[in-house]
């Protein structure tokens, strides 16, 4: 195997043909049967592994390579981070022409397992899991490694719910997401409505179970957050992610773009003069305004989409952070953001690709004076960016 690509899998080259392969590591030699692709990319299931690399681990979760949540759990946490890094380097070069050095890119990460406070649970008759990997298959679990303590135990309690005569037949999957003391459920499919008695025994079962939004400490903020509203999912690292965002920079004006609940708008408006939090979400937005108040901080909140306040925006601030899905900044924003030409700019990505693409427009009028991969997402092919940009 030549190298790893984003997502996780492995990358060779054999008799022209570039071919990919799941589960296995850089320099292993793997036997593995070709599957059945159409034009395009070629994939092979691995079959056999002939020479394995001295990285490769035993995972620690029964279902590993059905389930599709992980894909690195079969390789060492060090050699995980390097991988990432590498990908990340070799995206920004083959998407954006950013020539960087792998060791120029700073890495930010924390305990590996029992880190995600948040996660879908599905469900088929008494069978409880996640889905298998590129299908809509259903895995059963019995625990999540990666998933923290509240949430095991959440999962162990449903597999004993969906074997009770009053469990709702109906019900197809349930996302909860918890600060370890509360639970907050959210219903993503169901066949019929569910009776207010469902969530009554949820309750009775699960006691730190809310109705309606969840209370989140980071740092020493307590924000709200309801259950149509956005939050990271690495408990672990937000302490140390909003350190890395909003850093020592300070100021008049700074711009919050796609701030969410305010996470980073808090943190910013006690070193800037004048915060603008822009967010198009109803939820988040409420949030924010909730989680300003609490903190006894003045943000001017926007429910507005990033490239209409930035198209009617006339003065450039101080410091613009912008944290976009995965889509990135896109070619309306960067090509505002170049006009508007604020001293700095912060990034936070979540796909490398849309990072390199946006960096590669970017960087004609800024320098690019930090990277940070953050592994918030260990175990897996996915990691987040910090990029800071100082203006030329």
């Amino acid at each position: 195997m030549e190298k790893l690509v984003y997502g996780g899998e492995g990358l060779a080259r054999v008799d022209g043909e570039v071919i990919f392969t799941p589960f296995v590591l850089a320099g292993e030699t793997i036997r593995a049967e070709r599957l059945p692709s159409r034009k395009g990319a070629v994939r092979a299931r691995l079959a056999d592994i002939l020479i394995p690399s001295p990285n490769r681990v035993k995972p620690a979760c029964a279902v590993f390579t059905k389930c599709g949540g992980c894909q690195y759990q079969h390789m060492g946490y060090a050699a995980q981070l390097e991988a990432k890094r590498s990908i990340l380097a070799e995206t920004l070069q083959r998407v954006g022409r950013i020539v960087l050095e792998p060791e120029r890119i700073e890495i930010l990460a924390a305990e590996p397992w029992g880190y995600r406070n948040r996660v879908q649970f599905h469900i088929e008759g008494d069978v409880v899991g996640y889905r298998a990997m590129g299908s809509h298959r259903l895995v059963a679990a019995t625990e999540c490694p990666i998933g923290s303590p509240a949430i095991n135990e959440a999962l162990r309690k449903l597999r004993e719910m969906t074997g009770d005569r009053r469990w709702p037949g109906f019900l197809r999957s349930l996302e909860v997401f918890t600060n370890e003391e509360e639970l907050q459920w959210n219903v993503l499919e169901s066949d019929k409505p569910l009776a207010r008695h469902f969530f009554e025994w949820l309750t009775e079962e699960l006691p730190g179970t809310v109705d309606g939004a969840l209370n989140y400490t980071v740092r020493t903020d307590i924000f709200q957050i309801s259950g149509k509203s956005f939050f990271q999912v690495n408990r672990f690292l937000l302490d140390q992610l909003v350190e890395l965002v909003t850093g020592d920079s300070h100021g008049g004006t700074a711009w919050d773009l796609y701030s969410g609940v305010g996470l980073f708008s808090i943190p910013l408006a006690r070193r800037f003069e004048h915060v603008v939090a822009v967010e198009s979400g109803r939820s988040a937005i409420r949030d924010l305004q909730e989680n300003t108040a609490r903190a006894n901080v003045q943000v001017t909140a926007k429910e507005q989409d990033t490239d209409s306040f930035l198209e009617s925006a006339s003065v450039p601030p101080d410091f613009v952070l912008a944290d976009p899905p995965r889509q990135g900044l896109g070619k309306q924003a960067v090509a505002r953001l170049l006009s508007l030409r604020p001293p700095t700019i912060v990034l936070v990505a979540c796909d490398p690709a849309t990072l390199a693409r946006d960096l590669a427009a970017l960087t004609t009028g800024y320098d690019l004076s930090r990277i940070t991969m953050v592994d918030l997402f260990p175990q897996t092919g996915h990691m987040e960016t910090v990029v800071r940009l100082d203006r030329k």
